[in-house]
């Protein structure tokens, strides 16, 4: 008796990266291998989404064809390619104006999408909070109206797929003055629910508790360090933006102060003012954060790179002057040869941290570091002469602060003690006069 085979119900696509022979700015090298590796960053965009990949195509060129991004010839080739491999889609690793992507889909005879298309499509699918689905939505339709013209008919035969989730296209069918005011109750919503955390924030503001923000490219391991720092349960995966909401928790350091971390969306390279605007609750979370831990995949090759779009975006945020640390996280993938390389080549950056979420290694020593540079109810040395009947307040000591040295003396316990400065406040009639020399 045979088994059947599983169906594979993804969507067969083609992908469509188009580079230039001069490099952007601050990304010298090889155009054609910054292509690949773009491509490549494309291909896990698209997995994410759901897609089947049968085939990807590089062109690079002199400068980008003003109707079509890849000239006339490339798009007959474009075409051949995807009717040999019968693909109903093809991704292009660009964005595309209104009249490029109208020119694309006739040349190629099938749907087209861009990369902004294709990012918003992922964050559709993963956004959970209301404010996160609203927010899709409305880059989604501030996205298509200007593409709206010329592509009725295109519009009307669309039946779902990569590309087509969140609004839905029966709105886009509608007219614009409709799409405008669906944009317009958006925006409405969207400020409640924004007028609503801010009252959530400034609650937890009252309490002297720092926060802390995870940032990094997006799949470098955030959710999983997250995790392995405050024992909660957030969705990990290595699919990109699998975490699009704000998750926060406390966590106790080794001074016993408790803090509050920040899981927050990957960030991606060349993101446009659109995609940043729909995950702004997370970006907020960044602005409101003491300490910023910059999370890096130190396995992945390209490092460097998404590092350095990871700085751009905190420069465009204003954070650039927060205290910083950097994580190198994923360490359990690298040889122990290249990692003792590593950490020899950093031991002279006081901010970076070799970690694994996955085994533990590191973690200790990321609280400590972070014991240190945290600014938010910073601990003092005091000594406390507390009676022995006082449990209360000599628990709230030993739960809150960290006692170096104790004894019982006349039916007191003289304490030596570190200390959030919050507490110490409240533990000034038991504070003992430096002892006499």
């Amino acid at each position: 008796m045979k088994t059947a085979q599983p169906v594979d119900n993804r969507e067969r696509v083609l992908l469509v990266g188009v580079g230039l022979k001069k490099a952007p700015r601050g990304r010298a090298g090889d155009p054609t291998a910054a292509g690949r590796d773009s491509l490549e960053e494309l291909q896990e965009l698209a997995e994410s989404a759901g897609a089947k990949i049968e085939g990807s195509l590089l062109q690079v060129r002199d400068t980008l064809d003003p109707a079509t991004l890849v000239g006339r010839g490339k798009l007959e080739e474009i075409r051949i390619e995807a009717d040999m491999r019968h693909v109903p889609l093809v991704i292009v690793d660009h964005d595309l104006t209104p009249g490029q992507l109208r020119n694309f889909e006739k040349g190629v005879g099938r749907r087209v999408i861009d990369r902004t298309q294709l990012i918003l499509d992922i964050f559709a699918t993963h956004a959970r909070t209301r404010e996160g689905q609203l927010q899709v939505e409305l880059a989604q339709l501030n996205y298509l109206l200007p593409r709206l013209t010329g592509r009725g008919e295109e519009l009307s035969r669309l039946g779902g797929g990569i590309g087509t989730r969140g609004p839905g296209e029966q709105k886009l069918e509608t007219d614009r003055r409709r799409i405008r005011d669906r944009v317009r109750k958006i925006q409405e919503s969207i400020e409640t629910v924004r007028r609503q955390r801010t009252t959530r924030r400034r609650a937890r503001q009252a309490l002297p508790l720092g926060m802390i923000a995870l940032v990094g490219y997006t799949n470098a391991g955030k959710s999983t360090l997250f995790n392995a720092l405050t024992h909660a349960d957030v969705l990990t995966s290595s699919k990109m933006f699998a975490t699009l909401d704000p998750t926060v928790r406390a966590v106790r350091l080794p001074s016993r102060r408790r803090v509050l971390l920040s899981d927050t969306v990957g960030f991606l390279r060349d993101l446009p003012p659109d995609l940043i605007a729909a995950f702004r609750a997370t970006l907020e979370e960044v602005q409101e954060a003491a300490v910023i831990i910059h999370v890096s995949d130190i396995s992945n090759p390209h490092h460097a790179e998404h590092d350095a779009d990871v700085l751009k975006v905190l420069a465009d945020l204003g954070v650039l002057d927060r205290p910083r640390l950097n994580v190198f996280n994923k360490t359990d993938r690298l040889p122990e040869e290249d990692l003792a390389m590593l950490k020899k080549s950093n031991e002279r950056r006081e901010n970076a941290i070799f970690t694994s979420a996955v085994t533990g290694a590191g973690l200790d020593e990321l609280l400590a570091r972070v014991d240190v540079v945290m600014p938010v109810d910073p601990l003092v040395h005091l000594r406390l002469r507390i009676p022995i009947s006082d449990g209360r307040h000599l628990s709230l000591v030993h739960a809150c602060g960290r006692v170096l040295h104790s004894e019982v003396l006349d039916g007191h316990m003289d304490l030596d003690a570190e200390l959030p400065e919050s507490l110490a406040r409240h533990l000034q009639d038991f504070v003992s006069p430096p002892a006499k020399v």
